[in-house]
Order: C-alpha cells, then structure tokens, then sequence
C-alpha cells in the first residue's frame, strides 16, 4: 500500500445566511477542500472565508464547479451545449482564482460536482470538455478524476496532472460509477463502515463495488462530502484509523503515477 494519501472534502457550500455542513471543523481534519464556485453552491464570501480557513489550517485549496442548479444544489441532470459548459467551467475556475490570489493563495486542483461529475465520469466527451477548458485557464491545475472512469482516461490522455479519489460515502457500481442517490444504501452514514471500506480498498489497491467486484485503480485521494450526515463524524474515524494504519496525510500531489 501506499503509504501517502490525501483527505478531501466539499465545502463553501452555504449561502448568505443559510448554512450547509461544518466547514471550520472539517478543516481541522482534512488536507484538501473543494470548494463550491457559486453555481450549485456558495457566494464571494463564503469561498473567500473558507479560502482563508483552508489557508491557516495547510489545507489544499480546489475549485469545485458544478451545474447552475441552486435549488437542486447541483445534483440535477443538464443537458447543456459543449461550448457553454466549457465557458461555464472557465467562469467557475477564473471566480475561484480570482478569490485565492486576492488572498496571496492558489487554487491547487479541480473537482468536478455533483451531477456534472457522474455526467463526466460515464462520457469521455464531455469530461475531455470540462479538463480541456480547466487547463486552458491552469495548465498545471491538478484534474481530481473518479478513479477508473473515462475521467481517469481523459486525464491521462491530456497529459495532465491528476489524482484518482474514492468515496468514503458513497457506493460503488461495478463500473466504478457511483450508485444513484434515489437508491437505498447509496449514500454511507456510518463513520465505522465508511473506514472499513476505505481502508480494504486501499489494501487491495481497488474499489470494492456493491456486488463485490474488484476494480484495480491508483488511490490518491479520499473524499467525504461536507453536506453528508455525519461527515464530520466520518472524517475524524477515516483520519484516525488511517495514521493507525501507517498512512501519512498531506495535500495531494497529483502525479497520477500512484499506481
């Protein structure tokens, strides 16, 4: 195994008064953030408070753009022109640099949200487009992909650097897609099963799927969603349980060679 793996987590996902998750806790606990650009979540201010947090905790600062979808918090399927999508990432990255170097920082990687994920994670098409116009803004951005799917192909063929994240909360299908939410037991609350299955994919070096299925893969980074139940919960036993195995946490790199 590995002995380097990075912890991440969605956050600067509230609203003016409304508030989604624990973010200042969450920073104490992991080593990367992606943090929501305004379409499916978050404000100017939110992202440049949770920038700063980031910053004074060593956190990893990533851009996390999703589809325009407020309300349904971006987890609503789009069917949306190439060009216009390609825009809408460039719009979202350029808000989320503009906001770190205003602060002396830097956006270190990109990860996909939401729906425009799981869209991107089962069409190379339309994952070359959303890497392809984030590397047109940062060429050196490090692409954040859903280990073995055509997002992990698309990377890799665009020579850009990229780290494979799991899902600490989240099933898996047998094509290393992640299970719809609307389905039963798609979505993990328990922090005790969440670290047990991240750490027996880690031993094996692969996703375990619902049916049992091994999907070989590199693992660079693990992630747990901020607006879960029990995200904190999750993140603290996943950290924990990670140093007892001999795992070093830091911000991931990025090489894409971690398998």
């Amino acid at each position: 195994m590995a002995q380097l793996i990075d912890l991440n987590a969605d956050m600067g996902e509230s609203f003016g008064d409304w508030t989604m998750g624990n973010d200042e806790a969450l920073l104490n606990v992991v080593t990367s953030a992606n943090i929501a650009c305004g379409f499916h979540a978050g404000d100017p201010d939110v992202m440049a408070k949770t920038m700063a947090r980031a910053h004074e905790n060593g956190v990893g600062i990533g851009a996390h753009p999703g589809f325009p979808d407020l309300q349904g918090f971006g987890r609503r399927r789009m069917s949306i022109a190439p060009s216009t999508l390609a825009n809408m990432v460039r719009y979202q990255l350029g808000a989320a640099r503009a906001m770190a170097a205003a602060q002396g920082l830097k956006v270190r990687h990109f990860k996909l949200h939401g729906a425009l994920s799981n869209m991107a994670s089962e069409d190379k098409d339309m994952a070359r487009t959303c890497y392809e116009a984030a590397l047109s803004v940062d060429p050196d951005i490090i692409l954040v992909v859903l280990a073995a799917t055509p997002m992990q192909e698309v990377a890799q063929e665009l020579r850009a650097r990229w780290a494979a994240e799991i899902f600490a909360d989240r099933a898996y299908n047998p094509d290393a897609t992640l299970v719809d939410r609307s389905i039963d037991g798609a979505v993990i609350h328990d922090p005790e099963l969440a670290s047990s299955r991240i750490l027996a994919m880690l031993e094996e070096g692969a996703i375990i799927s619902e049916s049992g299925k091994r999907i070989p893969t590199p693992i660079d980074t693990i992630c747990t969603h901020g607006d879960t139940k029990n995200a904190l919960e999750i993140a603290r036993q996943l950290r924990k349980k990670l140093k007892s195995a001999g795992f070093t946490l830091a911000p991931m790199e990025g090489t894409g060679n971690s398998g």
